[in-house]
């Protein structure tokens, strides 16, 4: 063969190595490259909700709370936050106050916000917004996982906590105490006590009158001393003139009758002895249907007691 072909032929074996290769190299260029792409999470908010469903009358312990992340996007301003991350209705509405107040306000810009950290230290070191909420009564029903909201509510001091706190059919009644008849002021509510009546009983003839002493109600639930609701976690006893009792309606009737007989004193139960009976006892019910068979008739300005049979 003559070299002229043989070269030919060679220049035409490296162009078809050369196309080859070019063809593979664009061939590998078109396939699809995977590319890492980081998606950033949305910021969180922990929302106080119920752990469990919570009905009517229920008073709210530590137990019946959670915190649970929430979206900060979604969250409605009337939640309850732990206050780690701004909730944008709230802020939105501080802005707003902000933008209407005058620009020369400064200090009591700073003063506010050093009374929020304050406020916000102060939470810290009591448990957080969580332990604001316990002892709460349940207003309104409340699912499990739901968020609490002040509108389903009553908190100590709210109007309406009592009327929310009573049992049903249960009634709130208070009476006259004081150091001497409340144990000393060691009655704490949500003891269990009974109340002793003690009267003066005049006997025609005699020259003294005695005084006699019954139980008229036992095991009741003592639901606050004065406007004390909750005693505090360090209290040892509460002081005050009057202490509001739940009882039942008839036992309220009873109850109000030996008010008006004498004079009440209280009597601490021990936390063993309150698994028993609660209400009037057969003693102040004999006396009760016996007083509402008197009549008192007046002669001539002269009022007389006559026992109606």
């Amino acid at each position: 063969m003559k070299p002229a072909k043989i070269a030919v032929i060679c220049i035409a074996a490296v162009a078809a190595i050369g196309l080859a290769l070019v063809v593979r190299a664009m061939g590998s260029s078109g396939k699809p490259t995977a590319v890492a792409v980081a998606v950033e999470a949305p910021p969180m908010a922990k929302v106080l909700v119920a752990a469990k469903d919570l009905e009517p009358g229920k008073r709210i312990t530590d137990s019946d709370l959670s915190w649970k992340d929430w979206p900060v996007s979604e969250v409605n301003p009337v939640f309850i936050t732990d206050g780690s991350v701004p909730v944008p209705g709230a802020a939105a509405a501080s802005g707003a106050a902000d933008e209407a107040k005058p620009a020369d306000d400064k200090a009591e810009k700073v003063k506010k916000a050093a009374e929020a950290a304050a406020s916000a230290a102060t939470a810290l070191s009591n448990g957080g917004a969580k332990a604001a909420y316990i002892g709460a009564v349940v207003r309104e029903p409340i699912l499990a996982g739901e968020p609490i909201v002040a509108r389903k509510i009553v908190r100590a001091g709210d109007s309406g906590y009592m009327a929310a706190y009573l049992e049903p059919g249960m009634r709130a009644m208070a009476i006259r105490v004081s150091v001497e008849t409340a144990a000393g002021g060691f009655i704490l509510p949500g003891d269990r006590a009974d109340v002793l009546l003690t009267r003066e009983i005049k006997t025609p003839g005699a020259d003294a009158a005695r005084f006699v002493t019954a139980t008229v109600m036992q095991n009741v639930k003592v639901l606050a001393i004065d406007q004390t609701t909750r005693a505090a976690d360090d209290a040892l006893a509460v002081v005050g003139a009057t202490a509001t009792l739940e009882i039942s309606g008839p036992d309220a009737e009873v109850l109000a009758l030996a008010r008006s007989e004498g004079d009440l004193s209280l009597v601490l139960r021990s936390y063993a002895d309150t698994a028993g009976p609660s209400g009037r006892t057969a003693a102040a019910t004999r006396r009760s249907e016996a007083a509402a068979k008197i009549v008192r008739v007046y002669r001539e300005g002269q009022a007389e007691a006559v026992v109606v049979r």
